[in-house]
């Protein structure tokens, strides 16, 4: 390898003579303060000295003279701009990498990934949304909120496992609230053209007596009342009027499972109607309506179901009910039996069977039941048609569930309809409650324009879960605490509850007006349910110490006002004291809207 020598360097022989010159200067300043302070002793010998050290000087000078040698390689300034190419290199990789790692979900997020892992097609761009909300299931909850959501604005994509029309056993009495709730959200048209009744009140019977309760409805527009239909009918209905919005799509498939980043929901994996493709589908909010077999719920609440009873359907045709346009209950035994129109020749019976357990529908043990244990109590007016609908055949079953709302707040997600909240479906309280939280959820998210803030949606989720809580909790509590009331039992003080209850309601006035406004829907007020509840065991009381009172009336009496507790007071601790009575101490409840 070649060298360059340079020789004589001016700058080296002029820093080494400055050098030396400066330590001359500093010897003889020293030098000098030694002559003024010593003796001649040490005069003597600072003379000697600053010989030596000039001697020194004068040898150091000439070896800085000698021409100096330095080696350079000539390659030098090729192999720094190799090493500063190399650096700035393996920098970007460095940065790429890191980047595909953050981005890789991101990436993927468009993409269709077939059975054989080959990507197929790209449905959304990585950092754009094409829709606003995802919602899981098109049944009642989730067809009226997309309707509601696409009307706001909203770009929404509504996943439903069958989009054909069902035919279900519940879900087919709208009462008169939630009819309200229908006309403020625009879908009251839906009733019409499928052969929907109206449904003017309740009757009640009781071993050979009977009562009408008619709902308050003297202050409210004709129109007003509830209404009972085919489930399917109405659901199609609803299907129909939001597949007009050009921005709600709605799409056949199962969800599989919700996407989740960082601890926010980002959008749910779904299989299509023939099941080869696992797609995704990306929203900032993503709203749960799978109704009571819900398989995502677990992500986003707390669910304790119980299944007190099961309804067992039919079908009674060409009859009329002793009350038209009203619902019947019959406090039967073991517990009751409803009837209510569903068409302008079609009524509908659920039997309460209470447990899980019921007689086998194949090896005719259901029939023999129906026939020998429910026929003869129902009115005389339907009995014959009532056997004759169990000799037709088409008995169906249906698990009633109860699960109180407990939710997990999750960014991104929320629950609705019976995957959230279910009641037992004796008042006819499902579809209200739902109604009643798509107005709710509405108008918390109408004032906020941008979904993708994540911080704002939250807390108005946040808000929803309170807001909902006056409607809800009446209706769920009401509905809890008349099954139980009204269950044959052979304990003697709900015994005495029961009878009191229905004798209660049989006064008229209050006393039939309030409890009925509460359960349609009409009165949404837990304390007033609650003193109506408690008015009914002082009722049943008071009655035991007519004529005279006893020691054994007195001992009952402190029994009823027990089994009373013993009823609603747990169904008020599951729903939340707080958020049913207090609303107002929540902070969420005052929550302004996003600037």
């Amino acid at each position: 390898m070649k060298s360059i020598v340079i020789k004589n360097l001016p700058q080296f022989q002029l820093a080494s003579t400055t050098t030396t010159l400066r330590s001359s200067l500093l010897y003889k300043n020293h030098c000098s303060s030694l002559r003024f302070t010593t003796g001649a002793k040490y005069i003597r010998r600072g003379k000697a000295a600053e010989e030596r050290h000039k001697r020194i000087a004068i040898t150091s000078t000439k070896t800085m003279m000698t021409p100096t040698t330095i080696v350079l390689d000539q390659f030098i300034t090729g192999k720094f701009l190799a090493s500063l190419i190399a650096f700035v290199f393996l920098y970007v990789l460095c940065r790429s990498s890191n980047d595909s790692i953050k981005n890789r979900s991101k990436k993927n997020r468009g993409h269709v990934i077939a059975q054989n892992d080959v990507v197929v097609s790209n449905l959304v761009t990585e950092d754009e949304f094409s829709t606003d909300v995802i919602i899981v299931g098109a049944g009642v909850a989730g067809a009226a909120l997309a309707y509601t959501l696409g009307k706001e604005g909203r770009r929404v994509h509504v996943i439903e496992r069958d989009l054909s029309e069902q035919d279900r056993i519940v879900g087919e009495l709208l009462q008169p609230g939630g009819y309200l709730k229908l006309i403020e959200l625009g879908l009251e048209d839906c009733v019409k053209k499928i052969d929907a009744q109206r449904v003017l009140g309740y009757a009640l019977f009781k071993d050979g007596k009977h009562t009408k309760l008619s709902y308050p409805l003297e202050t409210f527009d004709s129109d007003i009342a509830g209404r009972s239909f085919h489930n399917g009918r109405f659901v199609q209905k609803m299907r129909e009027k939001a597949a007009t919005l050009s921005n709600v799509r709605l799409e056949q498939g199962t969800v599989t499972s919700l996407l989740e980043e960082n601890g926010t929901i980002k959008g749910v994996q779904y299989r299509t109607k023939q099941g080869n493709n696992e797609l995704r589908s990306y929203a900032p909010l993503t709203i749960v309506c799978d109704g009571c077999f819900s398989n995502l719920r677990r992500t986003l609440c707390k669910p304790k179901v119980d299944v007190p009873s099961t309804f067992v359907g039919l079908v009674l045709e060409n009859c009329e009910l002793p009350f038209a346009n009203h619902g019947h209950v019959v406090l039967g035994d073991p517990s009751p039996i409803l009837l209510y129109p569903i068409s302008s020749t079609e009524v509908r019976c659920l039997v309460d069977v209470p447990g899980r357990k019921v007689p086998p529908i194949a090896n005719g043990e259901m029939a023999k039941y129906l026939k020998t244990h429910v026929a003869p109590q129902v009115p005389t007016e339907v009995r014959e048609a009532f056997i004759a609908a169990v000799d037709k055949g088409n008995i169906k079953t249906m698990p009633n569930r109860s699960m109180p709302a407990d939710p997990v707040p999750t960014h991104g997600a929320l629950l609705l309809g019976d995957a959230f909240n279910m009641r037992h479906p004796l008042t006819g309280g499902g579809m209200t409650v739902a109604l009643a939280d798509i107005v709710v959820l509405r108008d918390l998210l109408r004032p906020i324009r941008n979904l993708n803030d994540k911080e704002a949606l939250s807390k108005y989720i946040e808000s929803f879960y309170t807001l909902r809580k006056p409607v809800a909790s009446t209706i769920n509590t009401l509905a809890g605490a008349l099954y139980k009331v009204f269950l044959a039992s052979t304990d003697e003080a709900k015994t005495e509850m029961r009878e009191a209850c229905f004798d209660y309601l049989s006064l008229g006035g209050v006393c039939s007006s309030g409890p009925v406004a509460l359960l349609s829907g009409l009165n949404p007020s837990p304390l007033s349910l609650v003193l109506h509840f408690f008015a009914v065991a002082i009722y049943a009381v008071g009655r035991l110490m007519l004529p005279f009172p006893s020691i054994k009336s007195f001992w009952l009496g402190a029994r009823i006002i027990s089994s009373a507790s013993g009823i609603i007071f747990p169904i008020i601790k599951a729903e939340g004291v707080r958020k049913m009575f207090f609303p107002s101490t929540i902070a969420a409840i005052y929550r302004a809207p996003p600037q």
